[in-house]
């Protein structure tokens, strides 16, 4: 069975930047039972119809990224969290096809445990609770019961998205102008990154 996806191909063609790189990755997620696919404008690989790693192009580096990264045994550690919010997500970052070579092995022992972990069903736990809310939050939903109602609706994914959006604003005027243009999308049903 061929687990290429023509798109993912397209995608890999056309890059410009970090191309070497991209296809190393590439050719690491192939020699996997992983399937390949094209989400989010970029190469993703699943099992079973669950999303495993993608592969992301940035402006200072290429990386493989593990959607549960976070319970991988990573002896060499390599792999890093993406962000200061992520909470699952673990990648590998490169700048150069060096990099890459050099943790070959290691990056491919990682995704064959990574199939392991979604067939035997482990999950990251999800968070207790919402983060904090900032003040200018809790005023405006204490102020209007349906919006209230609408984010205690909210998934908690998109609940911690819009929390975090909200909380990463330096002045109270900032975060309430954010939530009071947040509204229509809240009252919606829709988060952040929602389109």
């Amino acid at each position: 069975m061929d687990n290429t996806d023509r798109r993912a191909g397209v995608f890999y063609d056309r890059l410009t930047n970090w191309q070497d790189e991209a296809r190393m990755f590439r050719e690491i997620l192939l020699a996997t039972p992983l399937v390949e696919t094209f989400k989010w404008r970029q190469p993703c690989y699943g099992w079973e119809g669950e999303n495993v790693a993608l592969v992301g192009v940035f402006r200072d580096f290429c990386a493989l990224s593990i959607f549960r990264g976070v319970l991988l045994n990573d002896p060499e550690g390599i792999l890093v969290p993406p962000g200061e919010n992520s909470r699952s997500a673990r990648i590998f970052r490169a700048t150069s096809t060096e990099d890459i070579s050099a943790h070959r092995d290691a990056l491919h022992a990682c995704l064959l445990e990574a199939i392991e972990l979604h067939r035997a069903g482990r999950t990251v736990a999800p968070m207790d609770g919402d983060p904090d809310h900032p003040e200018e939050l809790t005023e405006a939903l204490d102020a209007d019961p349906g919006l209230a109602e609408a984010f205690a609706a909210l998934t908690p994914g998109r609940r911690r998205g819009w929390i975090l959006q909200f909380a990463g604003a330096k002045q109270a005027a900032t975060r309430r102008s954010r939530i009071e243009k947040a509204m229509p999308r809240i009252l919606e049903g829709q988060g952040p990154h929602d389109r």
